[in-house]
């Protein structure tokens, strides 16, 4: 579970917020935008896999690693830590 939540940003977040963007015809979200929308498909992710786990008193201790994983990697996103999301970012307003 531990690199799920490692590359959850590169294989899954950044590229649905891409996505997104392109779906909806903008071309030049600013920065913030779409670092927000990065977060909110990592929100996404975490909302299925808890729901995933739920019902199984032993799945407590998976469901607070997962919640800690995701908020401690929306912070970095949000701070402009994630180079993964900084280069997306920049290719697709450059090229999209």
């Amino acid at each position: 579970m531990e690199r799920v939540l490692e590359e959850l940003v590169r294989t899954f977040a950044a590229p649905s917020a891409t996505t997104w963007f392109k779906v909806t015809g903008d071309k030049r979200p600013t920065l913030d935008e779409y670092r927000m929308k990065v977060t909110e498909f990592m929100n996404l992710f975490e909302s299925a896999l808890s729901s995933g786990f739920q019902g199984d008193p032993n799945s407590n201790d998976i469901l607070n690693f997962i919640k800690k994983g995701v908020r401690d990697h929306t912070t970095f996103v949000l701070s402009g830590k994630n180079k993964e999301v900084e280069k997306r970012y920049k290719y697709y307003v450059e090229y999209g």
